[in-house]
């Protein structure tokens, strides 16, 4: 995979967000082990201190546990996972209805807009 940042957001929050999404997709399944920290800084081209932060963060928020001498894993509690894919996909919609809003669009112009799409 390629990684791209931008210079608007700190390292760590974007490659949280990523690790987010390859989580809610199935890249990473429940009880998968991540990538160490070391390979995916070499990976991504970043510090490994920017990893340790995201992996962190992550655990923190109960996405990752860590087993000591074995690494870290996706949490194998389903329901926190159902909750983030739900989070991530409210938060893309907020986002979806912004960009339009910006755009001139009323909600309702909106709905009929993504129905018509829907319905090709």
């Amino acid at each position: 995979m390629e990684w791209k940042f931008s210079d608007d957001v700190p390292i760590y929050l974007q490659i949280i967000e990523m690790m987010k999404t390859d989580i809610v997709s199935g890249k990473y399944k429940s009880g998968d082990r991540l990538p160490a920290v070391r390979d995916l800084a070499m990976e991504a081209g970043v510090n490994p201190n920017t990893v340790q932060r995201a992996y962190a963060e992550l655990e923190r928020q109960g996405l990752v546990q860590s087993e000591r001498t074995s690494g870290r894993f996706v949490s194998i509690d389903d329901k926190k996972i159902q909750e983030l894919r739900k989070d991530l996909s409210e938060q893309s919609i907020r986002e979806f209805f912004a960009k339009l809003r910006k755009l001139g669009m009323e909600d309702r112009t909106i709905k009929d807009a993504v129905k018509r799409w829907e319905d090709k």
